[in-house]
């Protein structure tokens, strides 16, 4: 009994005009580079601010030493703790999002290279740039509990800000930082119920994938075993 193959189907192939406008959609992420570039210019003004305001506390402490407020020391640095949580933001947004939204940092084996790095994707992103945002609201309302240690009938003059502040004002604060964590809460939740647990010798459409605790680089006999269940 004879039987007869069928034909192998046509590759699709993209006609010039499809394959020009998906090559152009496709490179119009490059546009995104020039965002990222001026905020590297942000991170350099944050620098000089830092840096000022390291002189002025500084300076204010050697002009006036016998005058030195540990609670005034303590707004100070609070600011320039501030200064660097904002920094810290800038990096991973210029990094995480040029590598995830971009192009390919090849920065792999460098000693330098940041841990979270080499795992980066968009919801690993959101949930590190809401920890950030965090803390840099931590700050905040840490310097709003000094400044108001002497509120008297609902009202504190901020002696390092000079801003007034109320009760009902530091109440909405606490409420906007518990929004901030329970946002960033969410986005965590939402992370781990996307995420999928590979087991071992998983195969998609034919083809193995990654287990976390697997060597690189599988040679044709491991290829081989985890295609063999797939196959019968």
């Amino acid at each position: 009994m004879s039987t007869t193959k069928a034909a192998p189907p046509h590759p699709y192939r993209p006609t010039k005009s499809s394959a020009l406008i998906g090559y152009s959609i496709f490179a119009s992420r490059w546009l995104q580079a020039p965002l990222y570039l001026g905020l590297i210019i942000a991170q350099a003004i944050y620098v000089v601010v830092f840096m000022i305001e390291l002189w002025h506390l500084a300076e204010g402490v050697i002009a006036h030493p016998e005058q030195i407020d540990e609670a005034d020391i303590m707004l100070a640095v609070l600011g320039l703790i501030d200064v660097v949580m904002i920094a810290n933001l800038l990096i991973m947004v210029i990094i995480g999002g040029y590598e995830t939204f971009v192009s390919r940092i090849n920065v792999d084996g460098h000693p330098d290279q940041p841990e979270w790095l080499s795992h980066v994707n968009a919801n690993v992103l959101k949930v590190k740039l809401a920890m950030a945002i965090i803390g840099i609201s931590s700050i905040h309302l840490l310097k709003t509990f000094i400044e108001v240690g002497d509120m008297t009938d609902g009202l504190a003059k901020g002696t390092e800000t000079g801003q007034s502040y109320s009760s009902e004002g530091v109440m909405w604060q606490v409420i906007i930082h518990s929004v901030f964590i329970l946002s960033a809460l969410a986005l965590a939740w939402i992370d781990r119920m996307s995420y999928h647990k590979v087991s071992p010798h998983e195969v998609h459409d034919g083809v193995p994938v990654a287990y976390p605790d697997a060597h690189s680089g599988l040679g044709a006999a491991e290829i081989d075993e985890a295609l063999a269940p797939a196959q019968r």
